[in-house]
């Protein structure tokens, strides 16, 4: 039995070094240098090619080292039976609350304005909003979510989130399902979207959803290059039903450099960089999911394949 990571658009090398140094006894094979094909039971992995598990005929269980899992549903042919687990970690947490409160902020403040202002020497004063009546609605209220709605509620934001299933957090209004979508939209002046990728919420942030978001809300996505419907994104900023978008993340990443997000005014751009894996703290996640991977126990953050998160 051996593991086995695959890695594409991130540095394998600290990974296998920390596993290397727990597990010292294991076999741990870095693709596409495999000795024994066969011999794979275990791996880890992040944006696997395209069909690249059927290389291997005895994966029992596969280890996303992030938070998201649909790079490996979208991508391989899993069997019934195959295991697929996700990091869960509360660093993940703080570091998109962090992020996206800078956002938010300099958005409230006009900073974006200003720097614009600088480079055309232009001295303009402009109004801005105060916490108390600013409105931050959130799509998705797992873990992440959850946590930065809690954080965003907490300081004073008026806060609400969509999700698939009631929540009972201190301040923050919840709403569910497609009945009450279009309610939850009402009076958004931040749309931040946390949403896991499934059929159901592919494409979500499109012509629709954009044009009942009240006049001059801002986007920020977050969550999956998938959900956003890039054209029509460009159609609401051009015809200002939106005052602008931060994007962190892309259908393709890196973002192709003819790409039309890069040279639209009203678009930030950041390269999948709002919540980065700790690789010290899932490590050890890690090894602990092969341990009880050995001794048949339940594993940690198991994710359901019907539900896709």
């Amino acid at each position: 039995m051996s593991i086995l990571l695959i890695f594409e658009n991130k540095n394998v090398n600290p990974w296998e070094e920390a596993l290397r140094a727990k597990l010292s006894e294991t076999v741990i094979e870095v693709y596409p240098n495999v000795k024994n094909k066969e011999a794979v039971e275990f791996v880890i992995c992040w944006k696997p090619k395209k069909n690249i598990f059927d290389e291997y005929p005895n994966i029992k269980i596969v280890q996303s080292v992030g938070a998201s899992i649909e790079h490996i549903t979208n991508t391989q042919t899993l069997k019934e039976d195959c295991i697929i687990t996700r990091i869960v970690d509360k660093k993940l947490s703080t570091d998109m609350w962090e992020f996206l409160i800078t956002i938010v902020l300099s958005e409230l403040k006009n900073s974006r304005t200003y720097l614009r202002q600088k480079e055309e020497k232009a001295w303009k004063q402009h109004d801005y909003k105060a916490i108390e009546n600013t409105n931050i609605s959130i799509l998705g209220m797992g873990s992440i979510g959850g946590y930065v709605a809690e954080k965003f509620a907490q300081i004073g934001f008026n806060v609400k989130g969509w999700s698939t299933s009631r929540k009972q957090i201190s301040n923050v209004k919840s709403y569910i399902g497609e009945n009450e979508f279009d309610t939850f939209l009402e009076n958004s002046d931040f749309l931040i979207n946390l949403l896991p990728l499934t059929s159901k919420t592919k494409g979500i942030l499109n012509r629709n959803t954009f044009q009942k978001l009240p006049k001059e809300s801002f986007l920020i996505n977050v969550g999956r290059g998938e959900h956003l419907i890039e054209e029509d994104l460009i159609n609401a900023l051009n015809a200002s039903l939106l005052s602008g978008a931060l994007l962190d993340v892309f259908v393709k990443e890196p973002l192709p450099k003819e790409h039309l997000f890069w040279k639209h005014s009203k678009i930030q751009i950041t390269p999948h960089v709002a919540s980065l894996t700790n690789v010290d703290t899932a490590i050890e996640q890690i090894i602990e999911n092969y341990r009880r991977f050995l001794k048949k126990e339940k594993v940690l953050n198991r994710i359901s394949l019907k539900k896709g998160y």
